[in-house]
Parts: C-alpha cells; sequence; structure tokens
C-alpha cells in the first residue's frame, strides 16, 4: 500500500523559512540551561508575584540543593519526585535533580496519598520534594510507605510576599527538610559537573495504561531538548522574552513548552502557582508576557471573567492551546472580543509535548464534516502517517488510528516492556487517537480509540475511577466514560446498579470518590441503572453508556 506520508505534505504549508528539519548539536538538557545563564546570568529567569530569580539566582539555588541531595545518599539515575504547584521551587528542583545526575518525576499536587504512593513505589524514587501544605495528609505517609529516603518541602507563601489570597491561603507550617533553608546552608557549593547522552531519561512523566495502572513515559534529555529548542526557534520570539506558566508545570505542556522552552529562549517565566482567572488577568497586566500556551479551560474561564478586557492579552505575540480539545468556536469568540487568535497543537506525554502545531503565520482549517478544528501541521522532523488496525498506512483524508515518529517520541515506558512493544514499536507511538490528515497535511482528531478521558487536559482512565467506586459496599457494577463537556472538553460520569435490597444516592456515590481521587479524576454525575449493557459474554459496553451522554 503506497505510503503517501512518507512524501510529507504538510511541508509545503510551512511558514516561510521554516526547514522541514532541525539540527541541534545540544542533546542535554542542563547544557541548554546552562548556556542561556552564562550568556545573561543577570536576566530574570522566573518571576513569581511581587519576585524576580536571574539566571544565576536559579543556577545558584539549584546547586545548593543539588548538593544537599548528593550528600544524603542521591546517585547517578536515582529518581527525584516533585509535587509542587506552578512556583519558582519547581525550576530549581528540575534544575537541582540534573545536577545531582537524577531523573525528575512531576507529579501532580491534587493527587491523594493512594497515588502518589503508587508513583513513588513503580518509580523507585529516592528524594521528593514536595508542598508543605500536603505533607501530614499525602506526602509523609507516602514517603513511607514507598521507603523514599530524601524528603524535602516548601512553601508557595515564600519567595513572595504579596500572599495573594485568591491562590495563596496561609496554613500551618509543616517543615521537614524546607527547601529554602537547604540552599541557604549550601550557599556557594557546587556538585560536580554532570553531563547527559541524547539517550539519557530526563523526566519519567506518569500517564496512564490500558489497565488504568500509571505508567512512566522515558522523556529523554534529546526528547526534551529537542522540544525545547524547536519552541526556541520556530516561536520566532527575540532572547529573553516573557512566557506565562498558564499550563501547570507538572504536565507535560507547561514543562516542555513553558519551563524547557522559556530556558531555552533565554527567556524568563511567570508564575502564578495555580491557575485563578482573576489572579492570571491581574499578572498579565503586570507582567506583560509575549507567549502563553494553556488547554481550552482556562482560555474559556479568563474569557467568562467579569473584569476581563482586550487590554489583558494586549501584549500576546502568540497564543496557544494544548492538553485538551479546541472548539473552533472559543477560537473564533476569542479573537474578536480580544484580538489574539489561539494557534492549535497536539502531543502527548510520549511526544514529549507538540506533535503536531498550528505554525505562526497560520490559521487552523476547521473540516466542515465533522466541525473539528485542525491541531495542526506535524512539526519539523515529525512524521505523522494515519493507520488502519494492521498498522498499515490509509490514503490522504481517510480515518484511522494517528502514528507519529520523530525524535520527540519516547523510546519506552519505564518498566512496562509489554506496554511498549504495544505502543512504541520501530520509533512509532501509536496513539490510540482517531484522525485524518486532508491533502494538505493538516491532522485533525475525531475520536479516541482508546477509552481514556480528557477533563481539562488531564488524563483519566476509567478503570481507576471504577475501582474506587467498586469500594463502596452499595455498588454492585459500574461503568465510566467520558461525556461532552462544554468547559473542560469532557467530564467524567459513572453509570452504577446497586446491589439487591442496598441503596446510596448518586451524590453519595459522586461524595464518595471525591473523598479517594484527584479533584479532576472523580465522577461529577452518576446515574443509576437497573443493569449496564453488556455483550453475550458479560463484558460491559461502554460505547452504549456513552451514547446516553
Amino acid at each position: 500500500m503506497r505510503d503517501a506520508y512518507a512524501a510529507r505534505p504538510w511541508l509545503a504549508q510551512y511558514d516561510e523559512g521554516t526547514p522541514p528539519d532541525l539540527h541541534f548539536e545540544v542533546t542535554d538538557m542542563l547544557a541548554v540551561f546552562r548556556l542561556s545563564a552564562a550568556e545573561s546570568p543577570e536576566r530574570v529567569a522566573v518571576r513569581y508575584f511581587d519576585s524576580a530569580l536571574t539566571y544565576a539566582d536559579l543556577d545558584r539555588l539549584s546547586d545548593a540543593l543539588a548538593v544537599h541531595l548528593l550528600d544524603n545518599g542521591f546517585q547517578r539515575g536515582d529518581r527525584i519526585a516533585v509535587q509542587l504547584q506552578n512556583m519558582p521551587q519547581f525550576a530549581i528542583a528540575v534544575l537541582a535533580g540534573w545536577k545531582a545526575g537524577g531523573i525528575l518525576v512531576p507529579v501532580n499536587p491534587m493527587y491523594t496519598e493512594r497515588e502518589l504512593t503508587t508513583i513513588l513505589t513503580d518509580s523507585g524514587a529516592t528524594a521528593v520534594v514536595g508542598l508543605e501544605r500536603l505533607w501530614d495528609k499525602v506526602i509523609a505517609p507516602s514517603v513511607a510507605a514507598a521507603g523514599v529516603g530524601i524528603a524535602i518541602s516548601t512553601s508557595e507563601l515564600d519567595l513572595q510576599t504579596r500572599n495573594d489570597p485568591r491562590v495563596l491561603s496561609v496554613v500551618p507550617r509543616t517543615k521537614v527538610a524546607d527547601l529554602l533553608e537547604i540552599t541557604a546552608r549550601n550557599e556557594g557549593r557546587t556538585p560536580p559537573p554532570v553531563e547527559y547522552a541524547a539517550g539519557d531519561i530526563a523526566l519519567l512523566t506518569y500517564t496512564s495504561g490500558t489497565s488504568g495502572i500509571p505508567k512512566g513515559a522515558t522523556n529523554t534529555h534529546g526528547n526534551v531538548s529537542f522540544n525545547a529548542q524547536g519552541f526556541r526557534d520556530l516561536v520566532g520570539l527575540p532572547r529573553g522574552s516573557r512566557i506565562f506558566g498558564l499550563a501547570p508545570l507538572f504536565h507535560i505542556t507547561g514543562l516542555v513548552s513553558e519551563l524547557a522552552g522559556s530556558l531555552a529562549l533565554g527567556g524568563e517565566l511567570v508564575l502564578v502557582h495555580r491557575f485563578e482567572a482573576g489572579a492570571v488577568l491581574d499578572a498579565l497586566l503586570e507582567t506583560r508576557p509575549h507567549f502563553m500556551v494553556g488547554p481550552s479551560t482556562a482560555y474559556i474561564a479568563l474569557m467568562n471573567h467579569p473584569e476581563v478586557t482586550p487590554d489583558h492579552f494586549s501584549s500576546l505575540e502568540l497564543a496557544y492551546s494544548g492538553g485538551a480539545p479546541l472548539p473552533g468556536a472559543v477560537v473564533d469568540a476569542f479573537e474578536q472580543r480580544f484580538g489574539p487568535y489561539i494557534h492549535n497543537s497536539y502531543g502527548l506525554t510520549e511526544t514529549t509535548a507538540p506533535a503536531t502545531s498550528t505554525p505562526r503565520h497560520q490559521r487552523a482549517p476547521l473540516d466542515e464534516s465533522s466541525g473539528s478544528l485542525s491541531v495542526g501541521l506535524p512539526v519539523p522532523n515529525a512524521v505523522v502517517r494515519i493507520v488502519d488496525d494492521e498498522g498499515n498506512p490509509l490514503p490522504l483524508g481517510e480515518t484511522g488510528e494517528i502514528v507519529i515518529s520523530g525524535p520527540m517520541v519516547v523510546p519506552a515506558y519505564w518498566g512496562r516492556p509489554e506496554a511498549t512493544a504495544e505502543s512504541i514499536r520501530e520509533g512509532r507511538l501509536f496513539t490510540g487517537d482517531v484522525g485524518f490528515m486532508d491533502e494538505q497535511g493538516w491532522v485533525y482528531i475525531v475520536d479516541r480509540k482508546k477509552d481514556m478521558i480528557s477533563a481539562s487536559g488531564f488524563k483519566v482512565w476509567p478503570r481507576e475511577v471504577e475501582d474506587v467506586l467498586y469500594g463502596h459496599p452499595a455498588v454492585r457494577e459500574v461503568a465510566v466514560v467520558g461525556v461532552p463537556d462544554s468547559y473542560r472538553g469532557e467530564t467524567v460520569k459513572a453509570y452504577v446498579s446497586l446491589r439487591p435490597q442496598a441503596s446510596a444516592s448518586p451524590e453519595e456515590l459522586i461524595e464518595f470518590a471525591k473523598q479517594r481521587m484527584a479533584a479532576f479524576k472523580y465522577p461529577r454525575s452518576v446515574e443509576l441503572l437497573e443493569e449496564l449493557p453488556k455483550t453475550a459474554t458479560g463484558k460491559i459496553l461502554r460505547r452504549e453508556l456513552r451514547a446516553r451522554g
């Protein structure tokens, strides 16, 4: 069968001057940072409310933290978990982990003790840097259960003085080994130099597998540095430009397109702890950023804030969306009201953020038959194919599974040879997403082959939610599906049948799950049914439930 994708038809649509392939000699993210730090040590690297850290500050503080890790037995190849919001300590911990020879494991701060313990155990993490507010209920018991030897706490109240009540609430201080005290104690000390090959793992970013058990994508230094430097070159912004941290740094979009991309650009990253529309709008006026990327839900929330004006976005030279489906109506409304055009993009944890993107000077087309907005063109060096169930390339325009190859694709899943063999074959990632490519090379996503739910850009595996609900004594059977949501893109819905003579209200079941799961995972609605639809062999038919809505 003819492979129409080998000719890369999308190259003809690239902005003038964009090469089909990018080549970078620097394939070590720590070296990428060091180049920017050496170039402009006094340039601001991270701005957080009313404080600012220069590249020299970031270098000094991460040196001191790396020394502490090494002094306490951290070794090359060890894993360091970071459970923080968008705050300067995130960048400090990332760089310190790399300087100590380690692998970063970003963790969602919304994770509960059960979820964190699973990741710490699977990754074999030997160190954790986490929020003080999470320590007693989440981090301390997880650290004990997983046998983690180095535990470091830090507060979102540090490194700023405003204490904005919208995003920063005062909580009792629970200090273990305080990050800022550690860095002060090791002031002036530097760790031994360390270098990385392109194939060395930089990040273990956890995503869910077909069994619902999280699996760690092994994002290498080559993967991360390629996409970071590609971001730098393709956005076309001057050195030192200001990047707004709209996406969370613990998510691959924020970690690569914001933090790593800003470091490669020698830019200034603006952080406001966590997303709150009013605080974000204030920060946009105060810092006047040039670029931001985030999920469609964030743009929708900003658009609907009562105090939003065009002036809030007047400094933006580029706005991108990633991490959640972007409706064309949102793009149009945002542009009409505020001016910036939101460029759509698409990527996965396994592609180290974007694999397709709408070029700076282009507008993504809308497919008239499905109403889907294109997620862009394959980025330089990437090859995107649409294949049938046997993995054979389909003709342009036909719908099938999206397969991606290129220097951004991870080589494997951590300790999961079967999952690797299933999804990553000879450097090609079989995404499980269903879509098509038009004659010009624009990619469209129309469905998912897998049952994964994407709620506000966060991935939710139905099996995990089902397992939690099965723990309720009244539940007999349960099936969880994603249903359309105008704000989140998708939201979680559970269909439940109860045990004979048992009783439980939908509200009770929602609360039961809410107490046991991260906020983005628990079902927002529960529908009680006498019987769930099944196949002749007894398998619950999720597709029928999904069709109910």
